[in-house]
C-alpha cells in the first residue's frame, strides 16, 4: 500500500509541475509579445520620403508619432494609433505580394520610403504577426531597405547587440573560445 500512495504523490508532483511550467511559459510568452510592440518618432525628409529617428519598445499597442514640416518650415506632429498603423502596413503587405511594393525594390534605403513602407520595414512583427516580419526579413531587398530607412540610435544599437552575440563563442568552461594553430606535444613543447 505504501508503493501505491508514492507513486499517487509523484504523479501529483509531475502534474503540479507540469501546470507550473505552462503557466510560466504562458507568461514569457505573453511578456515577449508585448516586448515587440513599438513606440516610433518617424520624420518626413525633404524628398518627401519619412525615415525612422526614434524607436522605443513598449508594453502597451503600438504608437507612432509622425512629424513634418509645412511650407513655411514649421514642424507639425500628429499620432498614429496601433490600428492606423496596422492599416498602412496591410495596404504595403498587399503591395508586397503583388510586386509593387518599394520595399522589395532593389536600390538604396537611405533616402527613406513612403510612410506605409517605413511603418511595414520597422513594425511588421509587431503589427502583421511574426510570421510575416520574418517572411519579409528572409527578402534580400527588404532587409536592406528596412535597415536604411531606420535611423533611431535604439535601431543601432540593438543590431549591435545582436552582432556582438554572434561574434563572440563562449566555450563550456565560461571562458571565450579561441582556438590555436600551432600544434605542440603533451606538455605544450
Amino acid at each position: 500500500m505504501k508503493h501505491i500512495s508514492s507513486i499517487a504523490s509523484g504523479v501529483a508532483l509531475g502534474s503540479a509541475g507540469v501546470a507550473m511550467m505552462s503557466v510560466l511559459t504562458g507568461c514569457s510568452t505573453q511578456e515577449q509579445q508585448q516586448a515587440q510592440n513599438k513606440f516610433l518618432v518617424i520624420e518626413k525628409q525633404a524628398n518627401g520620403k519619412y525615415t525612422v529617428v526614434e524607436e522605443m519598445p513598449t508594453e502597451g499597442p503600438s504608437r507612432a508619432i509622425i512629424r513634418e514640416k509645412d511650407a513655411n518650415g514649421n514642424i507639425t506632429e500628429r499620432f498614429m494609433n496601433e490600428a492606423e498603423m496596422k492599416t498602412l502596413a496591410a495596404q504595403e503587405y498587399e503591395k508586397v505580394q503583388n510586386g509593387t511594393s518599394e520595399t522589395t525594390q532593389e536600390g538604396g534605403g537611405s533616402g527613406g520610403m513612403g510612410l506605409g513602407g517605413t511603418i511595414l520595414a520597422v513594425a511588421a512583427g509587431s503589427l502583421l504577426g511574426n510570421m510575416i516580419g520574418n517572411a519579409l526579413m528572409g527578402n534580400k531587398n527588404f532587409a536592406n531597405r528596412a535597415s536604411g530607412v531606420n535611423k533611431s540610435a535604439y535601431s543601432r544599437s540593438s543590431a549591435a547587440r545582436s552582432a556582438k552575440k554572434s561574434s563572440s563563442r563562449k566555450s563550456f568552461f565560461g571562458g571565450k573560445s579561441t582556438r590555436s594553430s600551432s600544434r605542440g606535444g603533451f606538455f605544450g613543447g
